[in-house]
């Protein structure tokens, strides 16, 4: 997703083959996590993330601590949590409901969806969306994505994937362009350049009256959070990463859910052979 995206959110490889069944060790990470996340809080200057590629989990988590974001068209913004075996409480269950409605909310952080750049202009989760794709000087929207029209036979089509049958020559298109983030370098600079102009005392006062409330939540709940996250590194989290990491030897990156919910409603011991039992095989 992008020229330089290389990672998203938590290493994975990481928690399975290391954090997994060591929750003091994890939580211990989390204090780390959160702590950053209270720095960008608490920075005396506007914060802005610029995004290119994919900010989904943990790394929109971070993103949404920022105070505004300009983003790439070619980017991604998600969870991942409850498909692999966490629950986003690094900051998504506390911002999402101040940045989205509480529908949207709920349902972009269960659903482990991603939604495209455009599709988060249009629900003002971010301030700014700039193409980079350019073919032959022009420049090209991300032809993945609807942004030809709002509305398609009553449905609300802005920034959702294109159809099935477009896809194809949509990546076509995308191996012809070149890549140029001169004008997402130009929006980052048009904002510094608008808060340049602005009084800083004033600027920070009203900075921080608006990041109280995405405050108010996130410290209520981290402490609490903190500990849960590290209590489930012995439970859905030794699943559901050591399943996303063995998905080259599994072709699956995901436990049998199903089998998995029938052995809970069995009251099975939740121990090795359990894990048999929902984890793929090697091929």
């Amino acid at each position: 997703v992008g020229d330089k995206a290389f990672c998203t959110g938590g290493n994975t490889a990481e928690y399975s083959a290391y954090y997994s069944r060591r929750p003091n060790e994890y939580g211990e990470y989390m204090d780390l996590f959160n702590a950053m996340v209270d720095g960008i809080l608490n920075c005396k200057k506007p914060t802005i993330c610029r995004v290119n590629g994919m900010r989904v989990a943990g790394g929109q988590e971070i993103g949404m601590a920022t105070d505004l974001t300009v983003t790439s068209d070619l980017a991604i913004f998600g969870q991942a949590g409850p498909k692999h075996g966490s629950a986003p409480d690094g900051g998504s269950t506390d911002f999402l409901p101040w940045m989205l409605n509480m529908e949207d909310a709920m349902y972009n952080c269960v659903s482990c969806e991603t939604w495209s750049a455009y599709k988060m202009r249009a629900k003002n989760l971010v301030t700014k969306v700039v193409p980079v794709l350019k073919k032959e000087g022009e420049w090209v929207r991300n032809p993945l994505v609807r942004t030809d029209a709002y509305v398609d036979d009553g449905e609300l089509v802005y920034g959702e994937p294109v159809a099935a049958d477009q896809i194809k020559a949509a990546r076509e298109l995308m191996a012809q362009c070149s890549t140029d983030f001169s004008r997402l370098d130009a929006a980052v600079d048009e904002l510094v350049w608008k808060f340049t102009n602005l009084f800083p005392h004033c600027l920070m006062k009203s900075i921080d009256g608006i990041r109280g409330k995405k405050k108010f939540f996130w410290d209520q709940f981290k402490l609490a959070n903190r500990h849960w996250l590290a209590a489930n590194m012995n439970h859905e989290a030794w699943l559901g990463f050591n399943a996303f990491d063995a998905k080259k030897t599994t072709g699956r990156d995901v436990i049998d859910f199903v089998r998995y919910r029938q052995l809970v409603a069995e009251g099975a011991l939740f121990d090795d052979a359990f894990a048999e039992q929902v984890l793929a095989k090697p091929r």
